[in-house]
């Protein structure tokens, strides 16, 4: 089993700064790329921003120059740190990772999709 856990939520005032982390744990060979996503009150889920790998990150209009995700391979873990906070960044945020499920022998090994049970960040003053 994949496991994904999400800290570091939480409330901050507009203009504020927060740091997201998710580890992943379990039977893991390899993890692909990973990604924040978002989901405010009646909106749909939306992608945040994703990293490669190799570390090549892309984001959303509405979170570039503010947003920066990263990631630690050796720890199996992808960070997002958030800047200048507005309210309307105020959502559920859920760490997704596609990851390469150990296994023996080695063509038994598949990619999945996982997702962390997400984690409130809300910006309110």
């Amino acid at each position: 089993q994949v496991q994904l856990v999400e800290s570091g939520g939480g409330l901050v005032q507009p203009g504020g700064s927060l740091s997201l982390s998710c580890a992943a744990s379990g039977s893991i060979f390899s993890i692909d790329i990973m990604r924040w996503y978002r989901q405010a009150p009646g909106n749909q889920r939306e992608l945040v921003a994703s990293i490669t790998s190799i570390g090549s990150a892309n984001y959303a209009d509405s979170v570039k120059g503010r947003f920066t995700i990263s990631r630690d391979n050796a720890k199996n873990a992808v960070y997002l740190q958030m800047n200048s906070l507005k309210p309307e960044d105020t959502a559920v945020y859920y760490c997704n990772a596609d990851v390469v499920r150990d296994a023996t022998p080695s063509w038994l090994r598949r990619k999945s999709a996982y997702w962390g049970q997400g984690t409130q960040v809300t910006v309110s003053s």
